[in-house]
């Protein structure tokens, strides 16, 4: 091998040395970004939706909302698991504990409970009603039903998070969670849903889903008949 043909091969040597260098320090840089990704907060900002009639201030400290307190008669329907993870955005995101996260529902029937109403009268009764407060990570859960329909609506779970203020001044934020339609049709198809009938109204032709409910989608996995969901949320510090 001549001088120049010698020189040329260390050069090219060194190339791809520094290749191999490059492409070792990105597979690095992408593996340190996956993994900051994965334990990064989730923190995600979610529309306000109407409180509606139906909220009650039962003040019901309770994770598991299916049954009445006083007739301890448990609600019917397929069983499902919410639990939420509350987040503070303020610059960076953060847990928020201590916060008090209150759901409240219609049973199979499209009855809520506390009401009275053209569709029945249960002013005695507390069931699916209930909240808790947030633990160190942000995380409530709650064990309630798949929510039936009522004219007018399509299916729909209310929510409210309240938090303690300084000087007293807390935060309020209410909305709502809602189901993929494709679910809420195989749910109905069971027994105590199926006895009302088809529901009178999708997602799509709900009135107050339109305004922000596919970012209030509930993501529910079932597993041996029941049904678990994760919804993320966080309040921005400016509210």
């Amino acid at each position: 091998m001549s001088p120049d043909e010698t020189d040329k091969a260390r050069k090219r040597g060194r190339r791809n040395a520094l290749s191999l260098i490059a492409l070792a320090g990105g597979a690095l840089a992408v593996r340190s970004l996956s993994a900051r990704a994965q334990h990064r907060p989730h923190c995600v900002l979610r529309p306000e939706q109407t409180e509606g009639p139906y909220f009650v201030d039962t003040q019901l400290a309770r994770s598991d909302i299916r049954a009445d307190p006083a007739t301890r008669q448990v609600e019917p329907g397929v069983p499902l698991e919410v639990t939420f993870r509350v987040s503070r955005l303020a610059g960076a995101c953060q847990p928020l504990s201590g916060a008090h996260v209150e759901l409240w529902q219609c049973n199979a029937r499209g009855v809520y409970s506390n009401v009275a109403d053209a569709h029945a009268d249960t002013t005695a009764r507390k069931f699916l009603r209930g909240y808790q407060v947030t633990d160190a990570n942000g995380i409530a859960r709650f064990t309630t039903i798949y929510p039936g329909w009522y004219p007018g609506r399509t299916v729909h779970i209310h929510f409210m998070i309240r938090t303690a203020g300084s000087r007293g001044r807390g935060e309020q934020f209410t909305s709502q969670l809602y189901f993929d339609d494709a679910l809420s049709d195989r749910i109905f198809a069971r027994a105590p849903y199926a006895d009302r009938g088809p529901r009178t109204v999708r997602n799509a032709r709900d009135g107050i889903y339109r305004r922000g409910g596919s970012q209030l989608m509930l993501a529910a996995t079932e597993q041996d008949g029941s049904l678990a969901a994760t919804f993320d949320i966080a309040l921005e510090a400016s509210r």
